[in-house]
């Protein structure tokens, strides 16, 4: 029969070809870059290369792996951190501020099975997990900018922000077997237009606002220590001059004199007074 096989080339050929085709449904060569689902009449029986933690590259379980022909099918699932977007959502904050914000998350699929079941996907599992989270990822986006003023995404308050919408937005993608790498916000604009003169507006007259209260806090807050100064001040020349009353009624009386008499002195005013009057009394000598 063999003999026959072989002086057959079409036989030969139809035998080779079979040979290849059951090859090619037994064996397949899973790259360092993927994961791979087994389905066994489209239940899901084993994952290989599944990601782990600070695995290294060479020594994972990518290679040559054997499935039952025909029956089992592998779905393939991407290993590499991966991308979803949001473009243009709109973001109402704290200070009733009509924001568009761009932003995006990076997540890598670290439970190839969950992902598969849970996106009913047996193709392009990636693409409907990237489906699955955008919404995700735009209610938790909107979630904590709804809790901050714009301000906040213009201090260094915004890593925090970013911090928070990845915390939230993990919770909810836990379901996919997604972890979430990194949440960025590329940019938040004011929408052009009406409201965003409007919005300009009011955000100056905050400022001007809050310019004026602080500018009053910051007067009365000198008036006080101005007030403080000279009490003390007092305190000090009373305390001072206590110890010698005849001397502080001279100091007095000298700068009393200098004010009305010196040449410099701003008033004009002219005084006639008699020898014995009591404003003249240092002039008298002491008795």
């Amino acid at each position: 029969m063999n003999r026959a096989l072989l002086r057959n080339p079409i036989a030969l050929g139809v035998f080779a070809l079979v040979l290849l085709i059951l090859a090619a449904s037994t064996f397949a060569i899973v790259p360092e870059t993927r994961q791979a689902v087994v389905l066994r009449f489209q239940q899901p029986v084993r994952t290989i290369n599944e990601y782990r933690p600070n695995e290294v590259f060479g020594q994972t379980g990518a290679g040559l792996t054997a499935r039952v022909p025909f029956i089992d099918r592998l779905v393939w699932v991407d290993k590499r951190v991966l991308d979803v977007e949001l473009d243009n959502q709109p973001v109402l904050s704290t200070d009733q501020t009509r924001l568009e914000v761009d932003a995006y998350a990076r997540f890598r699929i670290v439970d190839p099975l969950k992902a598969v079941i849970s996106t009913g996907s047996t193709s392009v599992t990636e693409q409907r997990v990237q489906d699955q989270l955008k919404p995700l990822f735009s209610s938790s986006l909107r979630n904590e900018l709804g809790k901050r003023p714009f301000a906040a995404l213009l201090s260094p308050e915004r890593t925090q922000v970013m911090g928070n919408i990845r915390a939230g937005l993990q919770k909810l993608a836990s379901q996919y077997g997604v972890q979430i790498v990194d949440v960025r916000i590329k940019h938040a604009d004011l929408p052009s237009g009406t409201p965003f003169d409007s919005a300009l507006n009011r955000m100056r007259t905050a400022r001007q606002q809050q310019a004026l209260t602080i500018k009053a806090q910051g007067q009365q807050t000198a008036q006080i220590i101005q007030a403080q100064a000279d009490a003390k001040a007092a305190q000090i020349y009373a305390d001072a001059f206590n110890k010698d009353p005849d001397f502080y009624d001279f100091y007095r009386a000298m700068q009393s004199y200098r004010y009305t008499f010196a040449q410099d002195a701003k008033g004009q005013t002219s005084l006639v007074l008699s020898p014995d009057n009591a404003y003249l009394k240092e002039f008298q000598g002491r008795r």
